[in-house]
């Protein structure tokens, strides 16, 4: 029995076997529980933004990207944890519906403990992960719940269910050591970046890659498509946050050069990077490429470290025109532009290997991409007010918006029907 299918029951959502969805089932669509469970994952990045720029705007900047990137890393990897069972055995009854619950406790617990992770990474000396440790385990083990009812009622799963349970379990008991034993700072770094690689194979070590649970191609797409929308929301926070002092007296109405700069410069770079994400029909290609599920899964995580990177870039950028950042415009920029350049040369490099061809007119599209990127860092460096940097920042995911639109968007269909020519051949 399907989440879709009647119930008949003492209960509006009676428990149901978790037998498996159908991942060929048409019209799937993200659930009102995924998309509240998503709501969790917003207070995590945009803490994690809001942290990020600030330890920027001092100057910090290896303290910055460390906290950051272990910030980012440990959201994307249990929001992915979770959006890929539900796709596959999401049963929407009410014992499914408490374990989802008891997540995003989890991920509010984790989120709470961020500042206090960041605020230790600028101090040195230690890093302070055990609310993290704490919420993220709590996710976890609402994890286990789900997939221990999964190899009980879901005979077929049996094995890929047990094992991980197995590899998960074992991760969450090195967590807790790296979170709660004194352990010196390096061997803190090399057990988080050991961890972090069993996280990242628990797929391989548990199904042989993301083929062996019944995930829908269509549903995990979109799935993947409402978070990024989720962390592009971060540019849109980033320029709130940039413009708000900038707008001054008279209640907020006395708009400056710089203030208006800061918010086309933000909508306008958000409006773009959005453009050329959902340029890609990832459902589509996932179709004829269920093999590739788990680069398409993880391959996404610098992705969105790259979107929420841009939205502390562009709060970065408004505390500089405020006269509250230690750094220079040309640090300023770069806080911006590599992040948004991060975030399209991954988009590219997913594009390329899920399906299995290079573009040369891509190799001419990110040219100049990274070209406009590098002339604002120019810019910069030769004094240029950094409103107008900011702009020319904005224009770089429009070179991939104007390509697609004019010539990208016929040699994609043109491979996409030799995608699918291959495969049905």
């Amino acid at each position: 029995m399907s989440a879709t299918e009647p119930r008949g029951g003492r209960l509006a959502h009676s428990r149901v076997p978790m037998t498996g969805r159908d991942p060929r089932q048409p019209g799937r669509a993200s659930t009102p529980l995924e998309l509240l469970f998503d709501l969790t994952f917003v207070v995590a990045v945009g803490t994690a933004a809001a942290n990020f720029a600030e330890l920027i705007a001092e100057g910090r900047f290896g303290a910055a990207v460390t906290a950051f990137v272990l910030a980012m890393f440990a959201i994307s990897v249990a929001w992915i944890s979770f959006s890929w069972f539900a796709s596959a055995f999401d049963t929407d009854d009410w014992l499914y519906r408490a374990l989802t619950m008891l997540q995003m406790i989890g991920v509010v617990v984790f989120a709470l403990g961020l500042p206090a992770m960041f605020h230790s990474v600028r101090e040195g000396g230690h890093l302070e992960l055990r609310a993290m440790v704490i919420g993220y385990v709590v996710m976890r083990i609402a994890m286990l719940a789900q997939w221990r009812r999964a190899c009980r009622e879901s005979p077929a799963f049996r094995e890929v269910g047990g094992a991980q349970i197995r590899w998960t379990a074992t991760a969450q008991a090195g967590w807790l050591v790296v979170g709660f034993v004194a352990l010196p700072l390096p061997v803190v770094f090399v057990a988080f970046a050991l961890l972090g690689v069993l996280e990242l194979l628990l797929p391989v070590l548990s199904q042989g890659g993301a083929g062996g649970t019944p995930w829908h191609p269509h549903h995990v797409a979109e799935r993947y498509s409402l978070f990024a929308i989720i962390t592009l929301g971060e540019g849109v926070v980033g320029t709130v946050a940039s413009s708000g002092d900038l707008l001054g007296g008279a209640g907020g109405t006395h708009w400056t050069g710089n203030a208006v700069a800061v918010v086309v410069a933000g909508v306008g770079l958000t409006f773009g990077m959005w453009w050329v994400y959902f340029a890609t029909p990832f459902g589509e290609v996932l179709v004829h490429r269920r093999e590739r599920g788990y680069l398409f899964g993880y391959g996404h995580i610098p992705v969105f470290m790259g979107i929420a990177g841009a939205g502390a870039g562009l709060h970065v950028a408004g505390l500089r025109l405020e006269h509250h950042a230690e750094i220079g415009d040309v640090a300023v920029v770069l806080a911006l532009a590599l992040p948004v350049g991060l975030f399209l040369l991954v988009v590219y490099l997913l594009h390329t290997l899920l399906l299995s061809r290079a573009d040369r007119f891509h190799l001419l599209l990110i040219t100049g991409t990274l070209a406009v990127l590098a002339l604002a860092v120019l810019l910069s460096a030769v004094h240029v007010p950094l409103a107008v940097c900011l702009l020319v920042v904005m224009l770089a995911p429009f070179v991939t918006v104007v390509g697609y639109e004019t010539v990208g968007h016929r040699h994609q269909r043109h491979l996409l029907e030799a995608l699918a020519a291959r495969v049905t051949g």
